[in-house]
């Protein structure tokens, strides 16, 4: 991953943690966040940082309701009036992308705006927990962040998100 991010970090219930109070609104929107950041700017965009075939570590695999072996992780930061305010890493199981075709173009299309678009979507229980940064990027300095992590789930095909909500969100 071209961002050093642990997300082997201690995860817990976002609805029994006690969380920031200006974060606690980002952390538990349960419908497209994608959404909720461009009804909060006046300009949007996301940027892929990268997008490479992984194994799933060993530490995700009891996120997934089966066994996963090969995927795609596809790191993204999105952007909201000129600032960085996102950091996504998406872990896309390859038989996931072979039934939802696409997966495999999304581009810089935000995979929320994707998902969301689906009939038959649903999401695991919100996940939160204070992840470090070791090394900057993108003018974002090093440091504990808070996440938040589910698997969504398409035409029963599983995909983790988790997204990190870096200090320009608070300007939102």
């Amino acid at each position: 991953m071209s961002v050093v991010l642990s997300l082997e970090e201690a995860w817990q219930h976002a609805a029994t943690s006690l969380l920031p109070t200006p974060l606690a609104p980002w952390l538990l929107e349960s419908g497209s966040l994608t959404a909720r950041l461009k009804a909060h700017s006046t300009s949007f965009r996301l940027q892929v940082i990268a997008e490479t075939a992984a194994v799933l570590p060993h530490f995700l695999q009891a996120s997934f309701p089966k066994p996963v072996q090969q995927c795609v992780c596809r790191e993204v930061l999105m952007w909201c009036n000129e600032q960085p305010v996102v950091y996504a890493q998406s872990w896309l199981p390859k038989q996931s992308m072979q039934h939802i075709q696409a997966l495999v173009a999304l581009g810089e299309q935000p995979l929320g705006e994707l998902l969301f678009q689906f009939d038959d979507v649903s999401r695991s229980a919100i996940e939160v927990a204070q992840l470090a940064l070791t090394k900057g990027f993108a003018g974002v300095a090093p440091g504990h962040f808070w996440a938040r992590r589910s698997v969504f789930s398409v035409a029963e095909q599983p995909l983790l998100v988790a997204e990190v909500f870096l200090p320009g969100v608070l300007n939102l």
